[in-house]
């Protein structure tokens, strides 16, 4: 996994797998959201098998999958709800980190207003 520093303790990845989760939980963060569909892809981890591994290891993991792109309004909305709740640091990834990245900045447009 690869995870790029969005803000001090925010982070956005490409898909993340069973074993990335003790690896996250290892280096502090304590909330994972999962911006990606299941089955977008042969082979992708189910996100109720990742977020069982989270509970397991302690984090908070949330499954807020953006099926377009851009974002509609209410995938937006359904995101800022749960990322403005969880506790940060906190984790965002999809298949390349691309919609979890916009998704944050949209965020960060709402908080500066």
């Amino acid at each position: 996994m690869k995870a790029m520093e969005l803000a001090s303790n925010v982070y956005a990845a490409g898909q993340i797998f069973e074993q990335d989760i003790k690896t996250v939980a290892s280096y502090g963060v304590r909330s994972i959201i999962n911006n990606r569909p299941d089955n977008e892809e042969m082979g992708q981890p189910l996100s109720a098998d990742l977020e069982q591994l989270a509970q397991n290891v302690g984090l908070a993991y949330a499954h807020v999958p953006i099926v377009t792109v851009p974002a509609t309004e209410q995938e937006f909305d359904d995101f800022s709800r749960v990322y403005e709740k969880l506790d940060k640091p906190i984790l965002l990834f999809c298949r390349t980190g691309a919609r979890s990245t916009a998704l944050w900045q949209l965020q960060q447009r709402k908080d500066d207003n």
